[in-house]
């Protein structure tokens, strides 16, 4: 059987033979055409011919080097990267510009530009989309081509790195460390840009080291995962308020300790929220397993100074005052998605929840009320609330205890005509006797009803039942019903 062996291009036969005489292919930078530096890098990268990758940071002919993009591709070595860096180093250092130079962005985010390099060596030709196409020539078109423009000698401008952060224990490792040693050497020159910022539980002066040379403004996505004490998040305060241009913020898993006085942790829930007023761009905000909100959201909300799009409070406490005081907080009045996944609401009056349903009714696109114990008097209750949300398209509600007439009722609701992915749970008439213990069988035959009332009303996709929780460990399992 013949095997199909992609033939090399002509510039990937160049950009090999270049990199066998390293001297030659430096002294040949100043000379050669722009199409075949993304080519010879990637071979310099690949060999790790460290000088080379040196001298092509300095004679960069492009706005951006996606070097994030190539260590996804191959293996981020630490000379190479140090190479990178040593190259921007000596760059730095120059009073004037080099005649080939246009490098503005070092990006080492692993997640965009992905087809930068691929594209470029000719491997994806015939395969990349229009889209994948305009972008590689829209980089390519940043390169200056005039050659008298090129030689006039320019200040040298400032560099942006940017990068996604993950600060976990051991994270520290030799890349990020002689990234922030750098930035640090060349402050006023090299500037760390991080967009996505996701932070697990690691010792506070980590984070501080961190927080001093990131460009902090440049934040759009923060996440806040694990225990910290709620001294640590009033000393995190002042840096969440230099945040301004965030977009989404999630905490995750903060717990009150229980020695805690009420005075400590209105004093450090004080300093936490007073910084969202700096926020005038946050459009989602996220609480997971969270206990400082209890009691506390309302006044967390009230300082925003814009509209939420996405509230998301799950696996938390929540007091009746909180949904009252929610309904009424105008901040929320535009949202288009609202979790409230396994917030306890056996003892809420669905009043209250009503309430919160119709602020947010004229806009609402999605809502999720799984696993809050949500009963057929409680979804009695907020079924005309429900026909008000006309935009709603995803209802998830599984993992209450309802009743197949309720289920019924929902989905003959003519109102919600919008409405086309609905997570429902099993309706109780499909449990055995013993509590927790799903009759298959039954399940079956209701879900086959269900489907048939849907076919009838034209919306024969608008239905799934939900994981149900174990009667003997708690774990949420799918049920596979056959016809």
């Amino acid at each position: 059987m013949s095997m199909y062996y992609r033939l090399p291009t002509l510039l990937e036969l160049a950009a090999q033979s270049l990199v066998e005489n390293e001297t030659l292919a430096i002294a040949a930078l100043e000379e050669l055409p722009v199409d075949i530096f993304p080519p010879l890098f990637m071979v310099a990268y690949a060999e790790r011919c460290r000088e080379i990758l040196k001298a092509m940071v300095q004679a960069w002919p492009f706005a951006c080097l996606p070097l994030g993009a190539l260590m996804r591709k191959q293996q981020p070595h630490q000379e190479n990267f140090q190479a990178v860096l040593n190259g921007l180093d000596e760059l730095l250092a120059q009073e004037v510009r080099p005649r080939r130079w246009k490098l503005q962005m070092l990006d080492l985010r692993l997640k965009t530009h992905q087809n930068y390099w691929t594209i470029w060596s000719g491997t994806r030709t015939g395969l990349c989309s229009l889209k994948e196409r305009e972008d590689v020539q829209l980089m390519k078109t940043k390169a200056n081509v005039d050659g008298s423009r090129m030689r006039a000698k320019q200040p040298l401008g400032r560099i942006e790195v940017l990068v996604d952060l993950h600060l976990k224990n051991g994270m520290y490792d030799q890349l990020l460390t002689s990234l922030i040693r750098k930035v640090k050497q060349k402050k006023g020159l090299l500037y760390l840009h991080c967009k996505k910022l996701s932070i697990l539980p690691i010792p506070f002066q980590n984070i501080k080291r961190i927080m001093k040379v990131v460009q902090l403004d440049s934040l759009q996505e923060l996440e806040v995962r694990g225990s910290w004490k709620l001294s640590t998040l009033g000393m995190f305060a002042p840096y969440l308020g230099q945040m301004s241009n965030l977009h989404r913020l999630l905490f995750s898993h903060n717990h009150t300790y229980p020695y805690t006085s009420l005075e400590e942790k209105k004093m450090y829930v004080n300093q936490f929220r007073s910084q969202l007023l700096n926020l005038p761009h946050l459009q989602e905000l996220c609480f997971d397993s969270v206990s400082f909100v209890a009691g506390c959201l309302n006044h967390i909300l009230r300082y925003l100074r814009c509209h939420l799009k996405i509230l998301s409070v799950t696996n938390c406490l929540l007091l009746e005052s909180d949904l009252i005081h929610l309904s009424q907080c105008p901040q929320i009045s535009e949202l288009k998605k609202l979790n409230l996944t396994r917030v306890n609401m056996t003892s809420i009056r669905a009043e209250s929840l009503q309430a919160l349903l119709e602020r947010a009714s004229a806009t609402l696109q999605h809502l999720s009320l799984s696993e809050c114990g949500i009963t057929d008097p409680q979804l009695t209750a907020i079924l005309p609330v429900l026909s008000h949300c006309s935009q709603l398209m995803t209802f998830d509600f599984c993992g209450n205890p309802i009743s197949m007439a309720m289920l019924k009722s929902l989905h003959q609701n003519p109102r919600l005509s919008k409405l086309c992915h609905m997570i429902y749970p099993a309706p109780l008439e499909s449990y055995e006797d013993v509590p927790g213990t799903l009759q298959l069988g039954r399940l079956a035959q209701l879900h086959n009803t269900l489907k048939w009332m849907l076919h009838e009303l034209g919306r024969p996709n608008m239905d799934g039942f939900g994981p149900n929780p174990c009667c003997h460990c708690g774990l949420s399992t799918f049920c596979e019903l056959s016809p």
